[in-house]
């Protein structure tokens, strides 16, 4: 099915987003939202063309040759049921989706409220930043992520075809999987880990400005998703709060035994360690089992450190050099050095380039540990 005319319903970092992606591969984008800031500066990013919220003055259906093919709710899964309501009594779009983080609730919701099931197929990309907000939203911002959609049994076939075409023009994979399995699954790889981030990144507000200053990358890459809008995620796990509280009981009961485990090694008990090693040794072949890069299985990658300056255009430099030699940088963080204008660069590369990436960057001068 061809999207000629999408409407996007809610210009935050996903909408946005997704209305960018859309505009890059020509499809026209109309742009809402009830807060006319966010929507007047989705529309100075480029992301399409203001629609009257509500659609008509007077309240009377949209005329067919001025419906849009798909319209993507974007907004807070609380509001989803609501807004695709309003949206089909006025007749907006021949088909409806939305991108909440949660499926059953907003679902459920529709089914209540008597929302035609027929031309809507719920779905979620998995992708996102710690920012919010439309001045946060990129083009690429689904580019290779998965992308779930949950029809129902009443779903017509060109509804769904809108949603996977939507899926093919935005860059994402799709997956299809029903709105109960993924509400679970997100439980456990996004809204659990979330609050899991918060707590440990909790424990930073009270810490003395001494332990702040020895934080390393380790910290920031265990908190760095708990610098995102406390607002927004309470709408998210209010919307999955079962399925992430048995996630989160499961996590407290192995920081729990941790906690006990390290309370008798303290006094003394040498065989505490047990407990501990167990822990340890499950989350290694948890954190083996993510995907890997383009979602294939996990791969070891070997990490070159690199000595570089914080000054502009050090990192070109650097990639140039990986250019020049024929190695291709699987994943590269940067670590600042406190109080110094320099910093490590730690660059992934397959393990046989290694030796071969170090040498080449030794002779070109860069200082590798």
């Amino acid at each position: 099915m061809e999207l000629r005319t999408v409407l996007v319903v809610g210009t935050g970092l996903i909408g946005t987003s997704a209305a960018l992606a859309l505009r890059k591969r020509g499809v026209r984008v109309l742009l809402a939202d009830r807060d006319q800031g966010a929507v007047r500066l989705a529309r100075e990013l480029g992301a399409g063309e203001e629609w009257q919220y509500g659609g008509t003055a007077d309240g009377a259906s949209i005329p067919d040759c001025e419906r849009a093919d798909l319209a993507i709710i974007a907004v807070p899964p609380a509001h989803v049921a609501t807004e695709l309501l309003e949206l089909q009594r006025i007749g907006a779009a021949r088909c409806y989706t939305d991108v909440a983080s949660v499926k059953a609730e907003p679902i459920h919701r529709a089914m209540q409220l008597g929302c035609d099931l027929s031309s809507y197929v719920a779905s979620h990309p998995l992708a996102g930043r710690e920012k919010s907000g439309p001045g946060a939203a990129r083009d690429d911002l689904f580019l290779g992520r998965p992308w779930a959609l949950c029809p129902t049994e009443e779903a017509d076939p060109e509804a769904k075809a809108a949603v996977l075409r939507l899926i093919e023009l935005c860059g994402a994979n799709p997956v299809e999987v029903g709105a109960i399995d993924h509400d679970r699954a997100v439980a456990v790889v996004s809204h659990a880990p979330h609050v899991a981030a918060s707590a440990v990144a909790a424990r930073l507000a009270d810490a003395t400005d001494v332990a702040l200053g020895l934080a390393g990358q380790g910290v920031r890459d265990v908190t760095r998703i708990a610098g995102s809008d406390p607002g927004l995620w309470i709408g998210i796990l209010s919307g999955n709060a079962s399925p992430v509280a048995e996630v989160l009981e499961a996590v407290a009961g192995d920081l729990a035994d941790a906690a006990a485990a390290l309370r008798a090694l303290a006094e003394g008990d040498g065989t505490a360690t047990g407990e501990l090693t167990q822990l340890l040794k499950r989350g290694v072949v948890g954190h083996d089992r993510i995907p890997g890069k383009h979602g294939g299985p996990h791969s070891e990658y070997t990490t070159v450190q690199v000595v570089i300056g914080d000054r502009p255009g050090q990192l070109a430099r650097l990639f140039q050099v990986c250019d020049e030699v024929g190695v291709n940088v699987e994943d590269v963080r940067l670590e600042h050095a406190p109080g110094l204008p320099l910093g490590i660069a730690e660059l992934s590369v397959e393990p046989d380039a290694g030796i071969q990436l170090t040498h080449a960057l030794r002779e070109r001068g860069w200082q590798v540990p």
